[in-house]
């Protein structure tokens, strides 16, 4: 499974950014894919996730301003981020779970940079 991460930059805050994961050799709706963050000096931390089934769920300090979704015609699951904030950057990783096994496998980083 290669997954390929896109659409970080530098952003001001209260900016938007759009992060994609494009993925190969898998058919992203049949997964559970998530992204998840990692800023210096601290470990990778949840962000969002959507099932195979559509359902969605996201840390309490992204809900109401980052949106997951799928695009199946592209193959993509992307990260809308809206009214960013400094502590949002990060690098942010997305990742595919098998279904069944539970297996995660993760694509590299995307780095987002927040300023104030």
């Amino acid at each position: 499974v290669q997954l390929q991460a896109s659409g970080g930059g530098s952003v001001q805050a209260g900016g938007s950014l759009r992060l994609s994961c494009a993925a190969s050799t898998i058919i992203v709706s049949e997964y559970s894919m998530g992204w998840y963050r990692q800023a210096p000096g601290n470990g990778r931390e949840f962000v969002a996730r959507i099932g195979a089934g559509g359902a969605t769920n996201y840390a309490d300090s992204v809900k109401g301003r980052f949106t997951i979704s799928r695009d199946p015609a592209k193959n993509t699951v992307d990260l809308q981020l809206n009214n960013v904030k400094p502590a949002d950057t990060a690098d942010y990783y997305c990742t595919a779970r098998r279904p069944f096994t539970g297996q995660d496998f993760w694509g590299q980083g995307t780095q987002v940079t927040v300023s104030s």
